[in-house]
């Protein structure tokens, strides 16, 4: 009886090191972004990543995300890419339920509670996909 091989199980590859430079510089910006959100405000009024540190980091992100196929970085990308996405969902929930429910004084303190929940889960993933990065591991589940 022949063998039957699975073409599609490719073995992953090692990323370049100008790819692995790049990550670490956009998880650099993305930390250096959430921190300023937070210390600028004492928390973000808005997502930490909606400033334009925030933006170059994604852009970033989403220019370099096609070389990272077949390595452990690509979980990285699209841990990256969420990210700044939900932060956004968020941060736009925040405003949401600030304007509709602020004229009667209880959405001022949701809103707040909001952010600053979404300011805790972005600085969460920072800190867990870099240490998950800093051991060249990819992130589970992505």
């Amino acid at each position: 009886m022949a063998d039957v091989y699975d073409t599609r199980a490719v073995p992953p590859t090692a990323p370049s090191a100008s790819l692995i430079s790049t990550t670490l510089l956009i998880y650099a910006l993305y930390g250096i972004a959430a921190v300023a959100g937070i210390v600028s405000s004492g928390f973000p009024l808005i997502a930490p990543f909606f400033g334009v540190l925030g933006i170059v980091a994604v852009v970033i992100a989403y220019v370099r995300r096609g070389e990272t196929a077949g390595t452990w970085l690509a979980s990285h990308y699209s841990w990256l890419i969420r990210t700044f996405w939900f932060s956004m969902l968020w941060a736009l929930v925040g405003i949401l339920v600030l304007v509709t429910l602020g004229l009667i004084l209880i959405g001022i303190p949701i809103a707040f509670g909001i952010w600053i929940a979404a300011t805790i889960w972005v600085i969460y993933r920072l800190i867990r996909g870099y240490v998950l990065f800093k051991d060249s591991k990819a992130i589970p589940g992505m």
